[in-house]
């Protein structure tokens, strides 16, 4: 389905994904996993949540992907815009994550639950690279609009590493950060040194209501992580 956003200005693509048993049993509230980078993403992670789920390791879920609509995006320039936090003179219209997360909040999630038998505690955002980025921004900024945060090989060094300024100052005016959260980079990828840094500086603010798994994926760079990151990521955020 198509959604255009009067914050962003941006023409969205919608995909959704029910749980098998949905057409059976439309009063049940199910979890919601919103999937940031859908043109690349959302196929990935619907066959990882599939064995997943056949295996037993995940509940039923309802697999929200986000994209872009239109012909011909262009994804890494849209992208670009929404998912990044501050502006970077080198990237044209850069600095939209504000914009994309007022989206998230009053836009997306409404429509979602408007049309979908969704359980509002049991929303999770997951993203990779700059969707990493957002995703992490959007635990710091507005911790309580999703439970649990699934972030690959997030660009924090992005920005002058806005992320560690980000993590800083919410570390300064809080103390607990009630989340779940899986955190995870490629072995031999050139954001491996930055995000282990980060990591560490998250879990050694101890805040008690926060549960955290970190992962360094043997052997894989930037994109090839993915399929490991997301199964893992899925694993964790659902677990009991």
């Amino acid at each position: 389905m198509a959604l255009k956003s009067s914050v962003t200005g941006h023409n969205y693509d919608i995909y959704v994904r029910f749980p098998s048993e949905y057409a059976q049993n439309k009063e049940k509230k199910y979890p919601v996993l919103y999937v940031l980078d859908g043109q690349w993403d959302f196929k990935l992670l619907d066959s990882i949540y599939g064995g997943l789920f056949y295996d037993g390791f995940v509940p039923e879920l309802i697999l929200v992907g986000i994209t872009y609509s239109g012909p011909n995006p262009d994804y890494d320039a849209l992208r670009a815009m929404d998912y990044t936090p501050v502006r970077d003179p080198s990237i044209p219209g850069s600095g939209g994550a504000p914009k994309f997360l007022a989206f998230f909040k009053d836009e997306l999630i409404p429509f979602v639950e408007a049309n979908y038998p969704i359980d509002p505690s049991q929303r999770n955002l997951m993203g990779s690279s700059f969707g990493g980025s957002f995703t992490l921004y959007a635990m710091f900024d507005e911790p309580e609009l999703f439970s649990g945060y699934i972030v690959a090989s997030p660009a924090v060094v992005y920005g002058q590493r806005f992320a560690f300024m980000q993590e800083a100052e919410y570390a300064n005016d809080h103390r607990d950060l009630p989340v779940r959260l899986f955190l995870s980079v490629g072995e031999i990828e050139s954001l491996a040194p930055p995000v282990k840094a980060f990591m560490a500086i998250v879990k050694a603010r101890g805040y008690p209501g926060l549960e955290m798994e970190t992962r360094t994926i043997e052997g894989e760079r930037h994109a090839g992580n993915k399929p490991e990151a997301f199964n893992r990521g899925l694993r964790f955020i659902f677990q009991k």
